[in-house]
């Protein structure tokens, strides 16, 4: 069953239009990830579903219709947003960042236990509890990004760039960790990654965004072995 689906999308930043009848669906604990160039869309794609640029189109989100909600709402329903840059508040400590996103939780026992499960996901943050944000390696922000996304108890992960500006040995274990978390916590997710044969490694289906548009879909398996895909993306 389609958690997350999107017909006819448009998107605009002022009177610019951004994307263009854009459609896809995401399976219930799927990984889903859209690919193109810089301008294509795909940040504009996430932002489209959390409200938080003006739209026209169809979302819905495990059968319901989300578009006119407020981002503060999609994300009780069960969205989180990992932003390109991390999105972490520096001056707080990894402690402190991850109560914080946790505060409109009302069950405190439970929260309590997914701190301690995203602790067990990124052994890391929990050797680095007490220290500031700011002061983290780019993983170590980039794991306390995702984290914090944990943190709501999403059903649905909407995660841009996820790799930017990090060295690939930790890209590595970034990913192999969001396996996990997709595996063992049942949690769907979006994902737009420059670095595309990583990407379809992880996915299960994949999107191609051109200027605002879809241009190619299907199996990730099947797009990662399309020789125009090949030439344009993955670079051989």
């Amino acid at each position: 069953m389609a958690l997350l689906e999107v017909q006819g999308l448009k998107a605009f930043y002022g009177q610019t239009q951004a994307l263009h009848d854009v459609s896809f669906s995401l399976e219930e604990g799927g990984i889903t990830t859209l690919l193109g160039a810089n301008g294509a869309g795909k940040t504009t794609t996430l932002r489209a579903i959390c409200a938080m640029v003006r739209t026209q189109g169809s979302i819905r989100f495990d059968g319901k219709p989300i578009e006119r909600w407020s981002t503060e709402d999609i994300v009780r329903l069960g969205v989180g947003h990992v932003p390109e840059g991390r999105g972490t508040f520096v001056n707080l400590s990894v402690d402190e960042n991850l109560r914080a996103a946790a505060y409109t939780r009302r069950d405190h026992q439970a929260a309590a236990r997914d701190l301690d499960m995203v602790l067990t996901y990124f052994p890391i943050l929990r050797q680095r509890i007490k220290q500031q944000a700011g002061t983290l390696s780019g993983g170590e922000q980039q794991m306390l990004a995702i984290s914090r996304a944990l943190m709501l108890r999403p059903r649905l992960m909407l995660l841009d760039e996820p790799s930017f500006g990090l060295a690939p040995l930790i890209v590595q274990e970034i990913f192999r960790i969001m396996r996990r978390i997709n595996e063992e916590a049942k949690v769907s997710m979006l994902l737009v990654e420059q670095n595309a044969a990583l990407a379809l490694d992880l996915a299960d289906h994949a999107y191609v965004l051109e200027t605002g548009s879809v241009v190619m879909s299907g199996a990730a398996s099947v797009v990662k072995s399309d020789e125009a895909i090949r030439k344009s993306y993955l670079g051989y």
